[in-house]
């Protein structure tokens, strides 16, 4: 294979058994026998995968699992000490299994459910995406059975959920952009994207350092800062809302606490880069109330890739995730832009982020097994999550068959 990098060593490669399409779960667990197992969720076909990367330089699959009905996805993740918490999004409202489900992971080649938080419902699609670091709290993009939403575009909102007993999950409170609920007061927000996301959540992260604090991204409804010091009422303390004139689809906002400043990450959703710009951006929250925008992180010019294949632009970053088996870093930021590849970007100085780093696969000569299944094949490589571990070992997986690749940086 002849793979595009740049201050970047390739070290490993693993095809997931031809089924290489993962979602944006990715998580570390040491495990008891001391070995070391990335788990990922899937976009389709597959439920999630233990992948043992004890040698980063020989990753191999010890266990795939199946759906529970194939309308479904998991998508994301999370592990924290043995347990993993899965969300479960059904491609169609009213489908079963639409649900946030957990499971002990002491043994690895025999994951056992031991909890579910169901939110199946004729109106609901269930779990796109969760965050989970302290055995505590869940926090989850989510539609709820007793909340429908004016614009089905809307129906996915944050919901906290207490797991500290895992095996009964129980709603800890929820919070909405107002209006976009049946039964609000307020009027319903004014659509204004021409690639409409809707106003439902994104990412909602919650860390250790403030965790009164909940950091979330609400796709056209841009950046929302709450405070959860009373899990069950949340308060809005700030919102950015930069749509328009930008494209909209607010993606992930990390925190860096030290520097008091948000990388704030968009998704690219259509081919071609027919929705460029979607950007990473660098934003000032020393005074929260009040978000300001400092700059974007700088990225070829669409050009380069808008007849690739698939999509160019902006999409997952490594979160920063307060575990022993992560890299937390103020200094570098890892980021994914599709078939622009795994990209990296120093912003010790925030005005004038620079590009370090990157790297863009070829197409693997292997595991093209799912390509048959999908009913839209994306061609080439469209690189859609990144996790970085505690030794700075990087782990980039695909979208569609490529599976995951471990790097290191040689800067």
């Amino acid at each position: 294979m002849a793979h595009e990098m740049h201050n970047m060593r390739l070290l490993g490669h693993d095809a997931l058994a031809g089924f290489g399409n993962i979602g944006e779960g990715m998580a570390i667990q040491q495990a008891p026998d001391g070995r070391r197992i990335m788990w990922l969720a899937h976009e389709s076909h597959k439920d999630f995968t233990a992948l043992d990367v004890t040698d980063p330089r020989a990753p191999s699959v010890i266990l795939q699992t199946e759906l529970a009905h194939p309308d479904m996805r998991s998508n994301s993740l999370a592990v924290v000490g043995d347990i993993m918490y899965v969300a479960h999004q059904t491609a169609r409202r009213g489908l079963p299994n639409a649900e946030m489900r957990i499971y002990d992971i002491s043994k690895p080649e025999s994951p056992r459910a031991i909890g579910v938080f169901d939110v199946t419902a004729p109106d609901s699609r269930g779990v796109h995406c969760l965050w989970c670091v302290d055995g505590e709290f869940a926090h989850l993009k989510t539609t709820m059975p007793d909340s429908p939403a004016r614009d089905p575009a809307d129906s996915q909102f944050y919901v906290s959920v207490d797991v500290r007993d895992p095996t009964k999950p129980v709603e800890a409170g929820r919070w909405w952009i107002p209006g976009t609920l049946e039964g609000d007061a307020d009027d319903p927000p004014e659509r204004h994207t021409e690639f409409q996301g809707g106003f439902a959540a994104h990412n909602i992260n919650v860390y250790p350092q403030r965790p009164d604090r909940a950091y979330a991204a609400f796709k056209d409804g841009g950046v929302v800062i709450l405070d959860i010091s009373d899990m069950a009422h949340p308060k809005q303390v700030s919102r950015l809302d930069y749509h328009p004139p930008l494209p909209g689809y607010t993606h992930t906002v990390l925190p860096l606490f030290e520097r008091e400043l948000l990388i704030v990450t968009e998704e690219s959703l259509g081919w071609g880069a027919k929705d460029w710009p979607k950007l990473v951006w660098v934003m000032d929250m020393r005074v929260e109330t009040n978000i300001i925008m400092l700059s974007s992180m700088p990225v070829p010019d669409p050009s380069e890739f808008a007849q690739v294949g698939g999509r160019y632009g902006a999409h997952n970053i490594h979160e920063n995730q307060p575990v022993p088996t992560s890299l937390i870093s103020e200094d570098l930021v890892f980021g994914t832009y599709f078939n622009g590849g795994l990209r990296v970007h120093d912003i010790t100085n925030p005005f004038q982020p620079k590009e370090v780093a990157w790297f863009i696969p070829d197409e693997p000569e292997h595991g093209k097994e799912l390509a048959a299944l999908l009913a839209r094949p994306i061609p080439g490589m469209n690189i859609n999550d990144v996790y970085v571990d505690e030794n700075r070992i990087i782990y980039a997986a695909d979208r569609q068959w490529g599976g995951v690749y471990t790097l290191e940086l040689t800067l």
